[in-house]
């Protein structure tokens, strides 16, 4: 049996974090024929454009919803695009064609790191602000803000395994991608805890890469129950993870013995919380980060900068912590941790 005493917040590195975390949730299937390029529609003059992985995602939907919020807050042009299916590919053709547009901002959240850049120094060359959201290490924006540190994110979850399996046994890692920054930095945060809390715990692959699909998800969790029969937990990086995992795991009937955390929204994994499929699920509100990158992007627009302690009078980011290591990096403290006992208090 799995031990349900689930842990609280612990500090890490100069951060203190609730429970938190992010990527895409609730993958939709694309229909016959769908492609990753999606034109741009055009752009009024000082219009704020934020550019997400995907369309038809649960995350990206909720951030979308900021995005119309924070819209009709301050009365500026501000919408939301995206590709059909979370590629490189997808974004960057967007992205240019926003370029030939020329908007005041263009905010992304990236699926490549390294893929973008080319194309936002394009952007930013054509004097376009440029604000990206999970994407510490990206070079071509003007600022990157993250809901919290990535590293003490990774570590919460860690936290929370190792509390949940006992400390021991084996368990398994997944990114959505293995070029996604942010996943690489939760996974290695949680991997460091691991090692030095709880050395009876044993990852026995290396981080294995769901494509962002939750179907991918679940089948390479279906082949990790089949190949280590006594698999303790699981971490998933990508909203479309757990809920992959949490189906093989329930469907193998080992709700009871194999712990399943990571990233999630209520109305995703709500389900498989309540049947004991998923532990517990990390997450930000997109909703409140899609406002954050449009906040930072007016306030550059206005002429201001973006400092330690910066207030963007948005929950959560309030006063915003500089990441070590990268010039153009901040982070929030606006992270969220929900397992059975408090679900309902989010309605998304």
């Amino acid at each position: 049996m799995k031990h349900r005493r689930l842990a609280g917040g612990i500090l890490v590195g100069t951060m203190a974090m609730a429970l938190v975390a992010c990527s895409s949730v609730d993958e939709a299937e694309p229909s016959d024929g769908a492609s990753d390029d999606s034109s741009s529609a055009p752009v009024e003059d000082g219009a704020y454009v934020t550019v997400v992985k995907a369309t038809g995602i649960g995350w990206f939907d909720r951030m979308e919803v900021g995005v119309d919020e924070w819209a009709a807050e301050t009365g500026l042009d501000a919408r939301q695009e995206g590709p059909a299916e979370a590629t490189n590919e997808g974004q960057v053709s967007i992205i240019q064609d926003l370029i030939a547009q020329k908007p005041v901002a263009i905010t992304v959240v990236p699926n490549d790191l390294a893929g973008l850049e080319s194309v936002l120094a394009q952007a930013r060359e054509a004097g376009i602000i440029v604000v990206s959201h999970e994407a510490v290490g990206i070079e071509n924006v003007d600022i990157d803000i993250e809901a919290f540190e990535n590293k003490a994110y990774g570590a919460q979850i860690m936290e929370n395994l190792g509390e949940c399996t006992g400390g021991t046994g084996q368990y398994v890692q997944m990114v959505g991608r293995l070029t996604n920054g942010s996943h690489s930095e939760w996974i290695q945060g949680a991997y460091d805890l691991q090692q030095a809390e709880f050395p009876d715990m044993v990852r026995v692959e290396d981080p294995i890469e769901s494509e962002e699909n939750e179907e991918v998800a679940y089948n390479k969790a279906k082949e990790i129950l089949a190949k280590y029969p006594d698999i303790a937990g699981f971490q998933g990086s990508a909203g479309t993870d757990v809920v992959g995992i949490a189906r093989a795991v329930e469907e193998a009937g080992k709700s009871d013995s194999v712990c399943v955390m990571g990233t999630s929204i209520p109305s995703v994994g709500g389900s498989y919380l309540e049947s004991g499929a998923i532990d517990k699920i990390f997450f930000w509100d997109p909703a409140l980060a899609g406002k954050a990158q449009l906040a930072i992007a007016r306030i550059l627009a206005d002429g201001g900068t973006i400092e330690e302690g910066t207030d963007l009078g948005i929950p959560g980011y309030e006063s915003l912590v500089k990441l070590a290591g990268a010039d153009n990096a901040f982070a929030g403290n606006a992270g969220v941790a929900v397992d059975l006992s408090n679900v309902a208090d989010y309605d998304f």
